[in-house]
Formats: structure tokens, C-alpha cells, sequence
């Protein structure tokens, strides 16, 4: 007996595209019904990697699939930043598939098992990170592949040298350019605002492009969006560094090394620093934005992010020589890291503490001037503009005549206007319930409490420090105040710091 054959369900010429709301960070992630044709035709499942084709555009995707009817059996829903990349025409409908094999995940594998890889190979597995043909579990695979030093220097350098080749790279017309960089840890180190305006009053040149805040309250790109605007493009960039000598704007506007931000997010998640991938992050960026020379800070401290001085030697050592090896000439600084830098922590507050250093207030930060300077004379020295001898002078001459300030105007109206960052509306100071001395201050958890008060999304918000090391406190004395934008911020801060209650530790009789 014959038996009637069930019709073909129709061809899927395209899916419906729809937008879907989802914050998934960096990560581009679509989604798809489980019992949609296309699921079941490709045999794609939850974490599966999808190719979408929309025209020529080409995007890879992580997929969640939905078990309910949020969405139609045709539709296929984007992340907010898959939509953003994506970025289709009205009724446009995508097509679907499998991506090709990333062959440098052998290498990857290889590099696990202890393998050292040649230049070839990490310029495939960067080139393959930055067209996103890597899942987060596999970014993942390759940051812990190179941690506790597992890279040695020629791989170093290839990795550095990959990243610049991947991103964006500037020439400047001058044949010496100088940067500065914090490798980072210490809240409310807000030093390049003051050293580029020096700098750039004596003659040298300096395009500075810096980061937003990744998991610290502020990034210098989000303290200097508080007094001018910082996502300029690169011909707006070099107008402004062709009528000042230079700029501080925010370096993700421009696609440099931009296989550094795709990493970073998924290190800070994991909590891993791997010398080698910091070392090649550094001066990729630095290297991307045409500099010649360098100045690196590397505070030391407890709570910081290099813990002490043997680690700051290694760190430093492998530093100058992937510069020199790259022709960038550098001169690392080991400083202070055991307390924050100023008062401020979040950006608009940040803010505040720069501009009173710049306009020589008499209760401007002591710390954040001193620190500024320090750095400013290294950076003078080694762009020939003062001697070793003169550089401090010159430095302090500068700012304090005014002429730093001036220059810093300039820079913020060359970048599109300067600002006046506002104040947080609530405010909750954190007392002493002791008489004593100030022994200790934990880095991590100050800015943390400042994090939960907002920072620094809520760019108002974050804490001011009333209380540095060293300092005689009594019962009921601020040590730090909060502020934040809602009084619903105000209170997770509030709660994160009852239970840490020496975030600022003092000892009675010290």
C-alpha cells in the first residue's frame, strides 16, 4: 500500500531581522526559535557560531535559542551590538550559515600544550580575534594560554607587532612624537590631562589617545569627556593636534589595535594579567598612535595592580626591550601605588581635581601635582625638551606660570568646546569610628564602592578621599564621602561599604 508523501516544507529564502534590546557587550549574539526550520535544518544549537549574510556584510554570531514564542519561527533577533554592526535596511532579510574553520585555533591548542609560536601564527590568531571569528570561550582559551608567562620575548614582540598591523596606525609629519602611560590599579591617577598640557606648552608634540573605564570607575577618556569632547575621528584629531601639539581623546573612536579592547574585556572578567598580553596591549597603542617615544608609570602597592617590586622589575624589563625591539624608545617610572592619587574617583570628580591643578588652586590635590610633574619631567627629558637636571623645574615653571593651563584650554577648544563638570545631587560621607592614624587604604574595594555609586556610567558619581595615609583621624571624621546621581546608587554603595568596613583602616595609636 502506498503511502502519501509528506510535502518539503518551503525553501528559507531569508529570516526576519528583528532588534531585541539586549545589552550583551562587546559580543554580537542572535537568537533563534529551537524549533525553527533553520535550527533544525543546520542542526544549530545554543552556543553554536552563525554566520550571517546580509547582502555583502558578513558577521559572526553567537546563538541563544528561545523556547518560547518571543520569537516568530522566521524571525531571528539581534543583540544590540550585533544590530549595531549589522546595522540592516528596513525588510532586509538574512541569510544564515555555517563559518568557515578558524584555523588558528590550532594554534592556539598548540600554545596550551607549550608549543612557542612564530609570527605567522599570531598574526592569524590576532587577525582572526579582530573579525570576531573568535567565541569569548576561545579568547578565553588563548588569554590563559599566554598567562604566567608563557610568552617569551619574540613572541612578545610578534603579538605587539600583530596588533598594530590589525587597527588603524597614525603618522605624524614630526620625527618625534611622546606618549605617556599608567599601567593602571591606582583610582584617581588622573595625571595625563596635566603632563599633556605641559608638554605640549614646551614645544613637544603629543596626540594622546587613552581608554574608557573597562572595570575601574574612570578611564582618562571618560574624565576628559567631562571638559571637552573626546570621540573625535582622525581628521578632526589632527586638526586639533596641528593648532595645539596635542590632543587627549578616546582611542576607540579610531580602530587602533582594536584586538586590545576585544581582549581586555575578557581578561578583567576572568581576573587574569598576563605580562606578555599586557605588555603587547601598551605598546601596540602606543605604537598604533605614531609615537617615538614613551614614558611608562608602573605604581607598586598592596592593592594596586603590580603588587611589588620584583614583579615591577620583570615588567619593566620586558617593557624596554619589546620597545626597543618595535623602535620605540622608552623610560619606565616605578612609583607610589599604596593609595589613591587626588581626592576625586569617578570622572566629573577627576575632573574637578585636574582643573584645580592646572588653575594652581591653593587646595588643589599636593599628590596629583607632585605625581603629574614627576611624570611630565620624565616625558620633557626624554623628548630633548630639558635635561635630567631641568626637567622638574621646567615642568613646575610651566604650570605654575599659568602656561599649562592656557595650553590646556586650547586643547579642550580645539577638541570641539571645554566644559564645566557638574556635581553629584547625594552625598553620604563614611566616618571614622576611631581616633588614630590612617595605615591602610584598599585600592580595589574604594573604587569598587565608588563603581556601585555609579561610577562611571553616572559620570557625577563615585567618592571623593578625605583621608590619605598617614593621616590623624578622629571619631565621626570623614574618610571618604560618596556621591552618586539617585539615592537608590547611594545606598548599594552605602551597603557594599558596611560590609568592608577598612576600605580606609585606622589604627588607634599609630
Amino acid at each position: 500500500m502506498s503511502m502519501a508523501i509528506p510535502p518539503a516544507p518551503p525553501a528559507i529564502e531569508g529570516s526576519r531581522l528583528r532588534r531585541l534590546g539586549i545589552d550583551t557587550g562587546a559580543e554580537h549574539v542572535v537568537y533563534l526559535r529551537a524549533d525553527s526550520a533553520v535550527c533544525h535544518s543546520e542542526g544549530f544549537a545554543s552556543h553554536s557560531r552563525i554566520e550571517l549574510r546580509l547582502g555583502a556584510r558578513r558577521m559572526l554570531a553567537t546563538l541563544n535559542t528561545v523556547e518560547n514564542d518571543m520569537l516568530a519561527l522566521d524571525e531571528v533577533g539581534l543583540s544590540e551590538s550585533a544590530w549595531r554592526s549589522l546595522m540592516p535596511g528596513r525588510d532586509e532579510r538574512v541569510l544564515l550559515a555555517h563559518p568557515a574553520s578558524v584555523d588558528s585555533l590550532a594554534s592556539v591548542r598548540a600554545k596550551i600544550f607549550g608549543k612557542t609560536l612564530g609570527e605567522a601564527e599570531l598574526h592569524a590568531i590576532v587577525g582572526d580575534i579582530v573579525a570576531r571569528r573568535y567565541s569569548n570561550i576561545e579568547l578565553a582559551a588563548f588569554i590563559t594560554a599566554g598567562c604566567t608567562d608563557h610568552f617569551g620575548l619574540d613572541e612578545v614582540v610578534a603579538l605587539t607587532r600583530a596588533m598594530v598591523d590589525t587597527g588603524t596606525r597614525l603618522h605624524w609629519p614630526q620625527p618625534l612624537v611622546v606618549d605617556k602611560h599608567c599601567i593602571g590599579g591606582l583610582a584617581g591617577n588622573r595625571t595625563t590631562p596635566i603632563v599633556v598640557a605641559i608638554a605640549t606648552a614646551m614645544g613637544l608634540i603629543m596626540p594622546k589617545t587613552s581608554s574608557r573605564a573597562i572595570t575601574s570607575p574612570a578611564g582618562t577618556a571618560d574624565t576628559m569627556a567631562m571638559l571637552a569632547p573626546v570621540e573625535l575621528d582622525e581628521a578632526r584629531m589632527r586638526q586639533a593636534v596641528e593648532r595645539t601639539g596635542g590632543c587627549i581623546v578616546w582611542g576607540g573612536a579610531m580602530n587602533m589595535a582594536p584586538a586590545d579592547d576585544i581582549l581586555i574585556r575578557v581578561e578583567r572578567a576572568l581576573d587574569i594579567d598576563s605580562v606578555g598580553q599586557m605588555v603587547a596591549s601598551v605598546l601596540s597603542k602606543k605604537i598604533a598612535a605614531g609615537s617615538t617615544h614613551a614614558v611608562i608609570d608602573i605604581p607598586i602597592g598592596p592593592t594596586a595592580k603590580v603588587r611589588d617590586a620584583i614583579q615591577a622589575q620583570s615588567l619593566a624589563h620586558l617593557l624596554m626591550q619589546v620597545g626597543a625591539a618595535l623602535g620605540l624608545r622608552l623610560r619606565v617610572l616605578l612609583s607610589d601605588g599604596s593609595q589613591p592619587i587626588g581626592r576625586g574617583i569617578g570622572p566629573a570628580l577627576e575632573a574637578h581635581d585636574v582643573l584645580a591643578v592646572l588653575q594652581n588652586h591653593a587646595d588643589a590635590p599636593a599628590d596629583l601635582r607632585r605625581r603629574a610633574l614627576q611624570v611630565t619631567a620624565a616625558v620633557l627629558e626624554l623628548g630633548g625638551a630639558a635635561t635630567a637636571e631641568t626637567a622638574p623645574a621646567v615642568a613646575a615653571q610651566c604650570l605654575d606660570s599659568g602656561r599649562a593651563w592656557t595650553r590646556f584650554q586650547a586643547i579642550c577648544a580645539a577638541q570641539g568646546g571645554m566644559r564645566t563638570p557638574g556635581v553629584a545631587a547625594f552625598r553620604q560621607p563614611v566616618t571614622a569610628t576611631r581616633a588614630g592614624h590612617v595605615v591602610a587604604i584598599d585600592n580595589r574595594r574604594l573604587s569598587r564602592a565608588a563603581k556601585l555609586a555609579g561610577a562611571p556610567n553616572s559620570p557625577l558619581a563615585g567618592l571623593t578621599l578625605d583621608a590619605h595615609l598617614g593621616d590623624p583621624v578622629l571619631p565621626g571624621q570623614p574618610l571618604f564621602t560618596l556621591h552618586a546621581q539617585s539615592p537608590g546608587e547611594l545606598a548599594y554603595a552605602m551597603e557594599y561599604v558596611s560590609r568592608h568596613p577598612d576600605i580606609v583602616a585606622v589604627a588607634a595609636g599609630a
